[in-house]
């Protein structure tokens, strides 16, 4: 048991240490671990061990949909599809109180249900509708909330990289049930952000905005089909078993980039930099998977997983309470964790217990991603609210105030996401997914 324990504590210690020194947590968690397992095994030995466990941690398949599908939201982003999103958005909400905050989360939503980035639709549907707010007098501070707070929204409905990421990580979960999954959840969120952001804009006095005669609505929806198309197509091959969802992050990639050359706002020249870009963010995701199939390592073999699952079965047997206690870590954790090493290390962690009471791995699944999407808007990391805070030129300290509402709505809907699980199992169960 000493052995065991031991280097459990090693990189237990070792990782919060780097991480306040300031290391990047990727090379905190591969330093940590390899540091714990160099007491397990000798020198020559951990090092040949650590080397194939990071191999071995990204190679997988499906796990190239990722630099695709974050490719493809770089083309979108710089394609001229989100402007014409918008467009579609504002047509659908502009009837709504605050119409173009509400248009700002309808955008969200769908140009996250194409890219699968929340950082990314914070960045272009905030870049877009922050100055028309602005120009409208909506408060700025008001404006960045809700771009903020409705962006997470696209990580849950697909495609979503972070989903990717725990189908791998959970083994034998089903790519296509999940981003089914995700469907309803993902669309709670944004109505929930809907209706605060509707609540304040009456109070306000932002008004709805003079509704598009017959003619200027279907300009905008034929305008907008195109990459509208995509979420059929990717989607819809996917379900249809016409490809994989690796083979689907590929097509949306062409297809993305073909309506950007058609729509003039790409050019050749643009593509160095481009794939640039996607190269820098890919090779983030993609070592942090691999350094965290090292700490997985050091976890299996220190029974980590295992005295965990004792303590919280030893102080209840109650699933209701154990989910509330895993919730609770869980955003605490999102607070100054990305979503991505947060799956890794806390899926083969909590998967197990749950597995003890009967709670479907999917449905464990949405809820793991859901808390951490909560955790992208809360400071002191949270990669969306920076996001949106520096496309609004605001200070953290002055968005912050204006968010709490939100925070409680979208716990609201984790609790609800949490404890209903037809909410999420209820269209992968339909299309016989599971």
């Amino acid at each position: 048991m000493e052995l065991a324990t031991q280097p459990a504590m090693i990189m237990l210690i070792a990782v919060p240490i780097l991480l306040m020194i300031g290391v990047p947590i990727s090379v905190s968690i591969g330093l940590g671990s390899t540091l714990a397992m160099m007491y397990i095994l000798p020198f020559n030995n951990a090092m040949i061990t650590a080397s194939q466990r990071i191999f071995t941690g990204t190679n997988s398949f499906s796990l190239l949909a990722i630099p695709f599908f974050i490719l493809a939201g770089i083309i979108m982003n710089n394609g001229g599809i989100a402007r014409r999103l918008i467009n579609c958005a504002k047509v659908i909400s502009g009837r709504l109180p605050g119409a173009l905050a509400q248009s700002n989360v309808v955008a969200n939503m769908l140009f996250g249900a194409i890219s699968g980035s929340g950082v990314a639709a914070a960045a272009a549907v905030g870049g877009t509708m922050g100055p028309l707010q602005e120009k409208e007098g909506y408060s700025k501070s008001y404006s960045a909330a809700v771009n903020i707070a409705s962006a997470p929204s696209g990580m849950l409905i697909p495609p979503s990289n972070t989903l990717i990421v725990y189908s791998t990580v959970a083994g034998g979960v089903s790519i296509a049930a999940l981003f089914m999954a995700g469907y309803i959840p993902g669309i709670l969120w944004g109505l929930g952000v809907m209706t605060v952001a509707g609540i304040f804009a009456k109070k306000l006095g932002y008004q709805s905005t003079q509704r598009p005669t017959f003619k200027e609505a279907s300009a905008v929806f034929i305008d907008a089909i195109p990459s509208l198309l995509l979420i059929v197509i990717v989607i819809g091959g996917i379900l249809g078993g016409v490809f994989t969802a690796t083979e689907g992050s590929a097509i949306s990639v062409v297809y993305s980039l073909a309506l950007s050359f058609v729509y003039r706002s790409i050019k050749v020249k643009d593509l160095p930099n481009i794939f640039l870009e996607t190269a820098k963010m890919t090779a983030i995701v993609i070592f942090m998977i691999g350094v965290s199939s090292v700490m997985s390592w050091v976890m299996a073999f220190t029974k980590i997983p295992m005295l965990i699952a004792t303590i919280l079965l030893g102080l209840t047997n109650n699933p209701v309470i154990i989910l509330l206690i895993m919730n609770v870590v869980l955003l605490v954790v999102g607070t100054f964790m990305d979503p991505t090493p947060a799956v890794l290390i806390f899926t083969p962690i909590f998967l197990p217990i749950v597995a003890e009471f009967g709670m479907h791995p999917v449905h464990f699944g949405i809820m793991l991603v859901l808390n951490l999407c909560i955790g992208t808007i809360t400071p002191p990391v949270g990669p969306i609210l920076f996001t949106g805070c520096r496309i609004a030129g605001l200070k953290i300290e002055d968005v912050v105030r204006q968010l709490i509402p939100y925070f409680i709505v979208t716990i609201v809907v984790l609790l609800v996401v949490t404890y209903i699980p037809v909410l999420t199992l209820a269209i992968p169960s339909w299309l016989n997914l599971l």
